[in-house]
């Protein structure tokens, strides 16, 4: 009888190793498409096959999976740079190839000139939609204003080049991917840019004429849009979320912003709902149910973050979430506290099982959402308050996003347990600039899409 176990058990595993090698040839082939739906099934398959390399301990199989995540995560534009490291780690040599291979096929900027108040950068590929990133930071440490451009391109040799009435402008190769500018003053300035075929053109203190070419930086002017948006005001009822400094509620909190942002969004011609108009408790898969029965174009859930007393002084800022079954301990922190209202019970590998068959077609459009919100509440919130702290954009596995059909995305508005930022968040001037900053952020990503 032992005996017989004993090779039921071998066939068992056998079967379920052919499962995982049949799996990785079809995201093998499934990548080499030029259709993105395919391309995404591909990544979907390399996360599962990692996951159970991870449980089973399947050090061979970790590393094929790794692989095929971050080649596909590059076709996709989505951010693997965690898997990156991990492939670095458990395999050093191989991933000096992969960075070669990537850097053979990059854009590569040929010239760098300042022509009159223009900075025209040209490379040897047309730039495409997706290239660029514009983001602005104020360091109050130096009092120093930086114009940032992060571009997917290479470059053979850093730059500085001199312009009047300009402290500097640096062009670097911030990592493997991507080249940074930095256009650094005392002084604020106006910054304008454009893409034109294989150039870049930065307006620095001038107008750009638009001709044929968009300005990509700019708020688009208002226009009514049949565009259906559900806003999701954290918490509620029972549920009041984080308690914070003076025992602010977090439930509070983000249901002021959400009304802000609803009349800010109505004013411009969307349709607008929110899944609660009062105080009163929703369990996080109906949420989601709501906005599809609106046929929403987009969710966005508003929340506040908390961390424990020992850190309140350390930990502030605002970040976006987009739905993913990450694996970063910063995500699965933020993400265990949205989460605890009704889905405490299951366990993490349970939860990143179930989230890995959900979402996938949506979380590229998610992306973007999120870095659009978040670059419209800096930009907003920059202009009036001092040290804004930007937590950047991330992959969490958020079960209030769990089955939208749209776009989805999560936003910590700020930290309610850090004093300065709790003051704010009770402060309505500072929850109308955020709505307002959330507003534009919707609107440049309505669009660019």
């Amino acid at each position: 009888m032992l005996r017989f176990l004993l090779v039921l058990m071998v066939f068992m595993v056998s079967l379920y190793a052919l499962s995982d090698i049949k799996t990785l040839n079809r995201a093998d082939s499934l990548i080499k498409s030029k259709i993105k739906s395919k391309n995404f099934r591909a990544y979907n398959d390399y996360k599962n096959i990692y996951l159970r390399s991870v449980m089973n301990g399947d050090r061979k199989l970790r590393i094929r999976s790794l692989k095929g995540i971050v080649r596909s995560g590059n076709k996709l534009h989505i951010d693997i740079i965690r898997y990156k490291k991990e492939l670095i780690k458990i395999q050093p040599k191989k991933t000096k190839k992969l960075k070669k291979a990537y850097i053979y096929k990059s854009t590569r900027l040929k010239s760098a000139k300042i022509i009159n108040d223009k900075l025209i950068l040209t490379f040897n590929k047309k730039l495409t939609k997706n290239q660029v990133n514009y983001f602005k930071i104020y360091s109050n440490k130096n009092r120093r204003y930086r114009y940032i451009f992060d571009i997917h391109a290479i470059l053979h040799k850093n730059k500085t080049l001199c312009k009047r009435g300009i402290n500097r402008i640096r062009i670097a190769q911030f990592n493997l991917k991507t080249i940074r500018v930095v256009i650094e003053n005392s002084k604020k300035i106006t910054i304008n840019f454009v893409k034109k075929n294989k150039k870049l053109i930065i307006a620095i203190n001038s107008s750009l004429k638009m001709g044929k070419s968009r300005l990509i930086n700019s708020i688009p002017k208002r226009k009514d849009r049949d565009k259906v948006i559900v806003i999701d005001p954290g918490h509620g009822g029972k549920d009041p979320g984080a308690i914070g400094y003076r025992k602010y509620r977090e439930k509070v909190v983000v249901f002021k912003i959400s009304k802000y942002l609803k009349n800010i969004l109505k004013s411009r011609g969307y349709k607008v709902y929110m899944t609660r108009y009062r105080d009163r408790f929703i369990k996080l898969k109906n949420r989601t149910k709501y906005a599809n029965r609106k046929k929403a174009d987009i969710f966005i859930s508003i929340h506040a973050n908390a961390v424990p007393r020992k850190s309140i002084n350390k930990a502030y800022g605002i970040e976006t979430y987009f739905l993913s079954p990450s694996r970063s301990k910063r995500a699965e922190k933020v993400a265990a506290k949205e989460n605890s209202a009704d889905m405490g019970s299951m366990n993490i590998y349970g939860k990143h099982s179930f989230l890995n068959f959900l979402n996938h077609r949506k979380i590229i459009a998610s992306n973007k959402l999120a870095i659009d919100l978040q670059r419209g509440m800096l930009g907003t919130l920059n202009k009036k308050y001092k040290q804004v702290n930007d937590g950047g954009v991330r992959e969490g596995p958020f079960w209030v996003l769990v089955g939208a059909q749209m776009p989805a995305v999560l936003i910590e508005v700020g930290f309610i347990t850090n004093p300065t930022e709790a003051k704010r968040l009770v402060d309505d001037k500072y929850r109308k600039t955020m709505a307002l900053g959330i507003a534009n952020g919707i609107e440049r990503y309505f669009a660019k899409n």
